[in-house]
This record gives C-alpha cells, structure tokens and sequence, in this order.
C-alpha cells in the first residue's frame, strides 16, 4: 500500500515540456511497483481529474479502492529544470483537494503486509500508521517537513523500518557532514535500514550491520527527471514485497532494482517510459547494471 499525492504536473526540461501530465509520488510509486506485486493506492483527487489517468492506473494493475475524488480541483504542480537536471525552479504550487487530505484507509487495505508512506505531511504519515499493522514501514520526507515539523518527524521515525531520503536532507535532519556518521545517527532512532538517494551519483544503504552502494546507471539522455526518486522506492519496496524476505541480499538487490526502475522514470515526460516497458525490459537492464559494476 502507498499513503501519498495523485497530481497533474507540468514539466518544462532542456527536451521538451508535458503539460498537466500524470504525476505525483503515489502515481510515481504505485506503477514502479506493480512490476513486481500488486499495489494498493491512497490518495485524493479532484472532479476535474482526468479519467483516462485512471484507466491507466487500473491496466497497470493498481487498485484505486482508496482513492478518493473530491469536490474541486486536483494538485497541480508546475516546475522547470536547467541543463543539469538538478533541483527544478517551482514556478507553482496549488494544493486545491490535496490541502485537506485525510487518508481514511478502506477496510480490505488494512491487510496489506508492505506500506510506503509518500512525501507528506509527518502527522498525517502518522494518523496512517495508527490505522494499520504492516510486516514493513517505508518512508520518504523532505527538506520542508524537516525544517518545519522536524520533532513530528523524528517521532514518526521509531515506528519506520526504512526511511529513504537525499544527501542534502540527510544532513539538515542530523547537522551532520559525513553521510556515514549521519546515516548511523539515523538508524539508531529507529529504522532498521536507511537509504540516502543520491541522484546521478547513485545511492547508499546502511544499517547497524553492514552499508551497501550502488553508481548511477549511465544513461545516453535524461528527459524529465521528476518522479525519479519515489519511482527508485517503489522498485525497492516492490521487490521486497515480491521475495518478502529481509536477508541482506534482497536488501541490496532491491536497492538496484530501485535504480533500474528510476533510469525508465527518467527517459520520458510523466509516466509514459515506465508504462512502456515489461518484466524482460527491468530484468535486462538488471543484468546491465551488474556488468557496469562487476569487478
């Protein structure tokens, strides 16, 4: 299951512009993950939303029983990216239905074994978590719940077992330089694993018992970048949903499988890539990024 944002985003890169395109971080995971398991998908929508959006999450496998569409206007998010591909310029945010999101999960959801809490609100990642019992609690944040609900974070921290976050996030949580130090701070505040996501730089695995890290896949061109980082989580949590086995190297394959589905993400505007490909297609770029990192 995954708690997060259903939106229509438009995106202006150095390749091109989408406009009112399918996006958000529940979008974004809930595709990446039906690959390897089904996914069951909480959010809120507006009347506005487009239905063919959600034919596109029903053929994909996701189940919408906990999506609720609303009275008014669907999020919206509207940013542009430089040449580097690096944190995109928002130019605007309209919250509308989302600004009073209140996720109420559906009775049959309650069963579900794996759960992603997106990047939202630490309370209401919360209020989720005092509705459901799972095998597994992953999560995501960002700068702005750091620096305005940091004590509600890191309450909410303790009854996460992965927490996902970037190398600029990591450090402003823990005031710490090295990413070692602040990873194994982290851990010792309740998740069992940490993963520092690190862009075209690759990623980090740590917990108290050994750290795992993977390069970036090399890709000839990066189109539309938004959505890599829940995309690289639900690959991971997918996985690990699929083999539902904690051994450390399911842990280190699911980070790759992670990185695998990310580099789709990337190669098109919205979900367009990751709709486009098959098991064979995640399997063979699997086998490739082995190769690239084999010594």
């Amino acid at each position: 299951m995954v708690v997060g944002s259903v939106a229509l985003d438009t995106v202006k890169t150095p390749l091109g512009r989408g406009k009112e395109v399918l996006g958000g971080s529940a979008t974004y995971f809930s595709i990446s993950a039906s690959f390897f398991n089904p996914v069951n998908l909480v959010a809120v929508v507006g009347s506005d939303f487009p239905s063919r959006h959600l034919q596109t999450l029903k053929k994909q496998g996701v189940d919408l029983g906990g999506l609720l569409v609303e009275k008014g206007k669907t999020f919206r998010w509207d940013g542009e990216y430089g040449w580097d591909f690096a944190d995109p310029k928002t130019l605007s945010t309209c919250l509308n239905v989302f600004s009073k999101f209140n996720p109420q999960i559906p009775r049959e959801y309650k069963k579900s074994k794996y759960l992603f809490l997106a990047n939202i609100d630490p309370q209401i990642q919360e209020k989720v978590l005092k509705q459901v019992n799972p095998k597994l609690v992953a999560c995501d944040t960002m700068n702005y719940w750091i620096q305005n609900k940091r004590n509600h974070l890191l309450r909410l921290l303790n009854k996460v077992d992965i927490f996902l976050l970037n190398e600029s996030e990591l450090r402003l949580l823990t005031h710490q330089n090295s990413i070692v130090k602040a990873a194994k701070e982290l851990t010792r505040l309740g998740p069992e694993i940490v993963i520092v996501k690190k862009g075209e730089h690759g990623s980090l695995l740590f917990c108290d018992r050994y750290m795992f890290s993977i390069p970036a896949f090399l890709l000839e061109s990066v189109v539309d970048p938004t959505g890599a980082g829940d995309t690289f989580a639900g690959g991971v949590i997918g996985y690990l949903a699929q083999c539902n086995k904690f051994t450390p190297l399911n842990f280190k394959r699911a980070l790759v499988y992670g990185a695998v589905m990310a580099t789709f993400a990337v190669e098109d505007f919205s979900v367009k890539r990751l709709l486009a490909i098959n098991r064979r297609d995640i399997n063979r770029r699997f086998k490739q990024f082995q190769a690239l990192s084999c010594f």
